[in-house]
């Protein structure tokens, strides 16, 4: 299983909002530059989160972009989803799927178990946690503990 950039760039994207806009809009110039993505890129995978309410823009000279809902309020798995869709490892599982064999297809309980732990996985995560590490790991605090 592999996500597509789209999905990658669009994590990097909101944990950077979640990490440096604090309330303040922030140009997807900066983010651009300071995440080593194209702006033009930027600017197609923005659109289906502005669509979802997970990014926020405000207009005029201080303007930018801002999350559009608390980072402890969206999870790691809506931001994939937005970016490449509903996760199902085989086609069988998305919506809509299915084959003749549905029923007797035995392969197909396997793609479900590991699709069901995935997607907990990812439910697992919100934005804040992302940004909550990622401030420790600036900060030096991420300090390992090997104690017994």
């Amino acid at each position: 299983m592999k996500f597509s950039t789209r999905a990658r760039y669009g994590l990097r994207l909101m944990l950077y909002l979640a990490v440096h806009s604090k309330g303040s809009p922030v140009l997807l110039k900066e983010i651009a530059k300071r995440e080593d993505i194209s702006e033009k890129y930027l600017g197609q995978i923005i659109i289906p989160f502005k669509a979802r309410g997970l990014v926020a823009t405000k207009r005029g000279a201080q303007g930018g972009y801002l999350l559009g809902r608390d980072p402890s309020e969206i999870l790691i798995r809506e931001i994939i989803e937005t970016q490449d869709g509903e996760l199902a490892l085989v086609e069988c599982l998305g919506q809509g799927g299915g084959c003749s064999r549905t029923t007797e297809c035995i392969t197909r309980e396997l793609w479900n178990e590991m699709n069901v732990m995935i997607s907990g996985f990812l439910e697992g995560y919100t934005l804040r946690d992302l940004a909550d590490k990622y401030e420790q790991k600036i900060s030096g605090s991420a300090v390992n503990d090997y104690t017994i």
